[in-house]
């Protein structure tokens, strides 16, 4: 794009006296003027949806600005950056410190997914809970409790007493009748006690009741060494935990 510049002085062809020969204007000069012009007027942009070469330059508006105004290289950036600051500020609201991710694809920790905030690896082997205030179980945050197995009571006999009331009605098979002359209770099915004897005084054959739940006694009761899966229905993924 070129400027206008004036070939030929006019006006200083006026004060030139009458009869000098550079007073005369020439065809040639009138026509290098015209020439100029137009030359100047080619190399510059309309105003009407002009069509810029080279690397034209505008002012640089205000990051406030919101108008008309031609945008800038400078102002387009500046704009930009600001864009992606506030939403990056955004995007890390969404995982404060102490939220939990969980990735079922990859294993790379969310620090380098993310880019940015400190994770450690959490609840290796555990599912979550929601916290309960009325549970004591579950009331605090970071509480533990459960098992993933639970070995079953490992003893080979034993005994607990239990009231005549918690006892369920069971029997005790015995279809021979007693004639050592043993020591013998013998209470009836109503549970009203008739008669008890101790030693071989007596003889004669007495059959035992097999109807068992009116009087306390024990039972020995033989265990293996087991254990018992409490696993619920689960599948397995990655979890952590952003701790900064």
């Amino acid at each position: 794009m070129s400027n206008y510049s004036k070939t030929t002085d006019f006006a200083a062809k006026d004060a030139l006296s009458t009869g000098n020969a550079n007073k005369i204007v020439k065809g040639t000069e009138i026509d290098d003027e015209f020439s100029a012009i137009q030359t100047a007027v080619n190399s510059k942009a309309n105003t009407n949806s002009p069509a810029l070469t080279g690397s034209p330059t505008a002012p640089t508006a205000s990051s406030a600005t919101d108008n008309t105004q031609l945008a800038t290289t400078a102002y387009v950036t500046a704009a930009v950056t600001a864009a992606l600051a506030v939403a990056e500020t955004a995007r890390q609201a969404l995982f404060p410190v102490g939220t939990i991710y969980t990735q079922a694809g990859v294993s790379t920790n969310p620090g380098s997914l993310l880019g940015f905030g400190t994770w450690e690896a959490f609840g290796t082997g555990r599912v979550l809970v929601g916290l309960d205030a009325g549970n004591a179980l579950i009331d605090t945050l970071g509480e533990t409790g459960g098992s993933a197995n639970s070995p079953a009571v490992n003893t080979t006999t034993g005994s607990t007493a239990i009231t005549i009331a918690q006892m369920p009605a069971h029997n005790h098979p015995n279809s021979a009748p007693d004639t050592s002359g043993g020591a013998l209770n013998y209470l009836p099915a109503s549970g009203i006690g008739q008669f008890s004897w101790g030693g071989g005084g007596l003889g004669g054959n007495y059959g035992i009741n097999s109807q068992g739940g009116g009087q306390g006694h024990t039972h020995s009761v033989t265990n293996g060494t087991t254990t018992n899966a409490n696993y619920q229905p689960f599948i397995v993924v990655y979890m952590w935990k952003r701790t900064a």
